[in-house]
């Protein structure tokens, strides 16, 4: 991933657990006996949170044989999720160490870690064989890559042939440069969204075939007013992860994000593609 330290930087600030365990505290959870449902707020670090990771498994067929991958993991919330939904094998693989630290802490404390195992590293470079996985999945990660097709050759080598891969991302749409901070990058250095059509054309030119490919605007919008609604009722919006990371400066970078979906020059998608068998 281009300028790696700066990234990883970026969402790691050091005491992520602590800050984590205070907010379920806050939120009347047993911190040390979190359930999946508590932990669902705060773990799921894409847009729409769990919502999207609800709807992302809803459109696949996964068996409790199948072994999954997880591209940019975070603190595991959707590799938990498959996990524990499907019965199947996960890897994730994240930059971030603390991310991984984080991730492997709170999946042995659901109960998940004979399913799911994590691995620090570079999605550009992932220490797996070629042919491992019987599908893939990544939320919110291309952002920060400049060099979308090593990640997706990268990402279909170690595919097995015939299977999945489902990509939600914030792709890049037309008018003025975006706002930062955004959750993604402190400033544009460290931003790297591809166009839609960008996206559909690397993708296939590393040998996917693109199946649906479908704009989520409306879809986030929707959610945002939500949850902006909820929070002038007093109550806790149900996706907090980007406060939990990001602390200080997670109002700014939410508001900058949802200022340039309105606009249009940031659009949100959802891609299904295949390795061909």
């Amino acid at each position: 991933m281009n300028t790696a330290p700066d990234i990883s930087g970026h969402y790691s600030s050091g005491k992520l657990l602590e800050r984590l365990r205070t907010a379920l505290r806050d939120d009347g959870a047993d911190p040390d006996h979190p359930t999946l449902t508590a932990m669902a707020p705060y773990d799921q670090f894409h847009g729409r949170g769990l919502e999207a990771t609800e709807e992302l498994a809803d459109s696949l067929a996964i068996s409790t044989d199948d072994h999954i991958l997880d591209v940019g993991s975070g603190i595991g919330g959707p590799a938990r999720y498959f996990a524990d939904r499907f019965g199947c094998q996960v890897t994730g693989i994240d930059l971030t160490q603390e991310f991984c630290d984080a991730a492997r802490h709170l999946t042995n404390l659901l109960g998940l870690s004979g399913r799911i195992a994590y691995e620090q590293g570079d999605a550009l470079d992932m220490p797996f064989a070629d042919d491992t996985f019987d599908g893939a999945y990544s939320m919110n990660v291309s952002m920060n890559i400049s060099d979308k097709m090593a990640l997706y050759r990268e990402i279909h080598r170690v595919l097995r042939p015939g299977a999945w891969l489902a990509l939600s991302e914030i792709s890049r749409g037309p008018g003025e440069e975006l706002d930062y901070p955004t959750p993604w990058a402190l400033t544009s250095a460290s931003s790297f969204l591809a166009t839609p059509e960008e996206t559909r054309t690397k993708l296939e030119a590393s040998g996917l075939v693109v199946s649906s490919l479908r704009d989520a605007t409306k879809e986030s919008l929707e959610f945002g007013a939500r949850a902006r609604a909820m929070v002038e009722r007093g109550e806790k919006p149900p996706h907090r992860a980007v406060s939990l990371i990001h602390g200080d400066i997670a109002k700014d970078a939410m508001a900058n994000t949802a200022r340039g979906m309105a606009e249009g020059r940031i659009v949100p998608i959802e891609v299904i593609c295949r390795k061909a068998g």
